[in-house]
């Protein structure tokens, strides 16, 4: 861990506590009509970060937490809050890390090294994902696309507005909430949502 990491994780408990000051970074949407989406969230593919291509029908019948993250970001401890929520309901829920550089340059430059990082600071055993961008743009990946448009997931327009947004998925494919950055994974919003 670089010295700048360390400070990050130092400070994090700092950046929650702003996160609890100023509700615009505590912000939490909910499907409160459980819409459905118009394109099947099974439809969707994705890349792992060793390159293999995940195809989202297998998680039917699981809950999925869908996370935009980055390894040199004041929130980046929140690694390990999405492991402790992973053992604690893996039975039923999968974690999706999608590792982004889209918010001030905070990702490492390719996927080998984001991996590596992972695995000597925050050994997580959820899924690690191919770095790509994550915001509304002509290169968003499709899941985020997915994820940010309600022509197509139902309801929700919102992307990430910084890195550790995250998305919640129920077991029929209903994207169901929409929890900011400033949400632990550890929440008892989350926590409630994925019990339900």
């Amino acid at each position: 861990m670089t010295v700048r990491q360390r400070i990050l994780k130092l400070i994090y408990p700092l950046a929650m506590l702003k996160a609890k000051l100023f509700s615009k970074h505590a912000l939490v949407l909910t499907n409160n009509k459980n819409v459905s989406p118009l394109i099947s969230f099974y439809s969707l593919q994705a890349t792992l970060n060793n390159t293999t291509i995940l195809n989202f029908e297998i998680l039917k019948n699981k809950k999925v937490l869908i996370v935009n993250t980055a390894s040199n970001c004041g929130y980046t401890a929140q690694y390990n809050e999405l492991e402790k929520l992973y053992q604690l309901y893996k039975n039923n829920l999968i974690i999706l890390a999608f590792p982004a550089n889209n918010f001030k340059e905070q990702e490492k430059e390719n996927d080998k090294a984001i991996a590596n990082f992972c695995k000597t600071n925050y050994p997580i055993s959820f899924t690690l994902m191919q770095k790509s961008n994550v915001i509304k743009t002509e290169t968003q990946n499709n899941v985020f696309n997915w994820l940010s448009h309600a022509n197509k997931n139902g309801w929700c327009n919102q992307p990430p507005v910084w890195n550790f947004c995250k998305y919640l998925i129920n077991e029929k494919g209903v994207l169901t909430h929409y929890f900011n950055t400033g949400i632990s994974p550890l929440n008892k919003k989350i926590v409630t949502a994925i019990k339900q």
